[in-house]
């Protein structure tokens, strides 16, 4: 599995010199790592257009970013240069270039063999037999990526099982990918409609962090960038702080929880059976290792709703301090309500598999 990684987008064309750089700055102190740059919109002569965004592309590669220019067959019109000498882009400081449009695959492949080690990435967001035909005409795989789409209008991005399909041949290629995801308060994209510009339209309304979390879930997405300008302070840093690697529930604790039940839920790393049911998502090594701790019962004379978290208390048996999350609504009075995941991440249950990894952190700290 390639290393994931959290990326901002830039609008040259759109936005103040001084403002992209401050927010480039805060995102890197806090380990972005990634820039979409968008060169769809650009106008004037050559010139202008190079020292603008040579301007920033230098003071993002001072932070250490990989800086993905999206380009189209217009662009090269436009600046005069062609996709048989890329060294435009290189002199700029780009890292790579992300096509807006295709061509026959034996081109794709062929550019991904330039000579100036510029990375291409192609358009994820279709489930046709585009990648495989690039690669059947001998790609060169460490410099080719993958990258989705986004969608500005509201009610236009991908459905999620589209999406997980187009992904698939991505990954079972071993490609680097990537996708988008909307700040709520961004209002900078490419064009004239800005809804929000995320991949999914499932994701279009949710919290930048929970975003995040959806599209790492799906184990389709290497890279995660944030689709509009300016995302806030706020939501940068919610988002620095999430596992890339495991879902990690955000959770509203119950408040009579007494200190084992915390210490199950916070301090310990959470994996669900391999042999699964349909009614709880079940953590059994935390019972082994509090065997020896009282838990008496509270808040168990209830019916259980798919995203409560429980604990069983001392009339379990062998099963006290077990953690299990509710998938299927029941009643059990062996069992403590603990917490409950928060509304917006109970999606994210379903991509709790056999052997699945993950963990909780509290709604309140």
């Amino acid at each position: 599995m390639n290393q994931r990684r959290l990326g901002v987008s830039v609008y040259p064309d759109h936005s103040d010199l001084k403002q992209d750089q401050n927010y480039l700055e805060k995102a890197s102190s806090l380990g972005f790592t990634r820039i979409f740059m968008s060169m769809l919109e650009i106008n004037g002569d050559s010139k202008a257009v190079v020292d603008k965004y040579k301007s920033i592309i230098g003071f993002a590669k001072d932070l250490n970013y990989e800086i993905i220019l999206d380009v189209s067959p217009a662009i090269f019109d436009t600046l005069k240069i062609s996709y048989d000498d890329l060294q435009f882009f290189k002199d700029l400081g780009a890292d790579g270039i992300r096509l807006d449009n295709g061509f026959d695959g034996a081109k794709e492949a062929l550019l991904t063999f330039n000579p100036q080690n510029l990375i291409i990435e192609i358009n994820m967001s279709n489930d046709v037999a585009y990648l495989n035909n690039i690669l059947s005409y001998e790609a060169n795989i460490p410099f080719l990526y993958g990258c989705h789409n986004f969608y500005p209008q509201k009610g236009t991005g991908l459905p999620s099982s589209f999406f997980e399909k187009c992904g698939r041949r991505f990954k079972s290629q071993n490609i680097h990918t990537a996708a988008f995801i909307s700040s709520s308060v961004g209002q900078i994209g490419p064009w004239d409609v800005n809804d929000g510009l995320p991949t999914l339209e499932f994701d279009r309304e949710l919290p930048l962090d929970i975003q995040a979390k959806h599209l790492f879930a799906t184990g389709l997405i290497d890279d995660v960038i944030i689709g509009n300008a300016y995302a806030s302070k706020a939501e940068l840093e919610k988002l620095s702080n999430i596992d890339r690697y495991q879902v990690e529930f955000t959770i509203e604790t119950t408040e009579n929880n007494n200190r084992v039940e915390n210490q199950i839920l916070f301090d310990n790393q959470h994996v669900r059976r391999g042999d699964i049911n349909e009614m709880t998502i079940r953590s059994t090594q935390v019972r082994k290792k509090y065997e020896a701790e009282k838990n008496l019962p509270h808040d168990h004379n209830q019916t259980f709703e798919r995203g409560d978290v429980v604990i069983g208390n001392d009339t379990f048996g062998k099963y006290k301090n077990e953690l299990q999350v509710i998938l299927e609504p029941h009643a059990d009075p062996r069992k403590n309500k603990v917490g409950r995941i928060i509304e917006d991440e109970l999606f994210l249950l379903d991509f709790i598999r056999p052997w699945s990894k993950f963990k909780f952190v509290n709604l309140n700290d």
